[in-house]
């Protein structure tokens, strides 16, 4: 069961969301907050395994709520969810250490979709966000190919691959899978890789290994 903590500050959203979700069996709404204080205190209490936190809200803005959420508990992913597709708001949910941009406007489909890619430890952006996402890397700088393989050479090889089907946007039990691994020990190699690449999220680790050109290599 995936147990989920839905914040907005709007109480017909959350009712409307909440319906979607709970129309699925394996997901289960454990807690609802109106304000970004109140997603962190209840993100602490209740441990969710995905947090969808909605951008605007009172006392706490949902951008500043999501490393928040994450040091009070660090096994949550967190969703951002939003009527917005700005690109600043993009930038820094994901440098904030969100994994997945979700819209209001999307079908319910594609929000549990999302909801179960993050808790399954993977990443997900909303189409038109993927879009815009793409955009921005392609107009940045030239690619930084030789910086991204140095920082990659400190990986093992274990983690070398598993950095590859990161980038290629597999789950974590897709990985384990497919490199014939326990999911934990998966979870434990994608752990060390952010910490050792100084990454803030999943999202960040697969443009690396796009950069690096290691991307899809198992």
């Amino acid at each position: 069961m995936i147990r989920v903590l839905l914040a907005d500050d709007e109480a017909l959203i959350r009712a409307g969301i909440g319906t979607i979700l709970s129309a699925d069996p394996g997901i289960e709404v454990v807690a609802e907050a109106g304000t970004g204080r109140q997603a962190v205190d209840l993100a602490r209490r209740h441990r969710p395994d995905v947090a969808l936190v909605d951008i605007q809200m009172p006392d706490t803005d949902g951008l500043t709520a999501v490393p928040e959420i994450l040091r009070a508990s660090p096994r949550t992913a967190v969703a951002i969810l939003t009527t917005f597709g700005q690109d600043a708001y993009i930038t820094r949910a994901l440098d904030g250490g969100a994994s997945a941009f979700l819209l209001k406007t999307a079908e319910p489909q594609e929000l549990m979709a999302g909801v179960r890619a993050v808790a399954d430890g993977g990443a997900f952006l909303s189409p038109k966000v993927a879009r815009r996402v793409i955009t921005q890397l392609r107009d940045r700088p030239a690619s930084p190919a030789h910086a991204a393989r140095e920082r990659v050479a400190a990986l093992s090889r274990r983690e070398k691959d598993v950095l590859a089907l990161v980038g290629a946007g597999r789950s974590n039990a897709e990985i384990a899978r497919e490199l014939h691994l326990a999911e934990d020990t998966v979870k434990a190699h994608v752990s060390a890789i952010l910490a050792r690449l100084d990454l803030r999220n999943r999202v960040q680790a697969a443009v690396l290994a796009h950069e690096a050109g290691i991307s899809g290599r198992g």
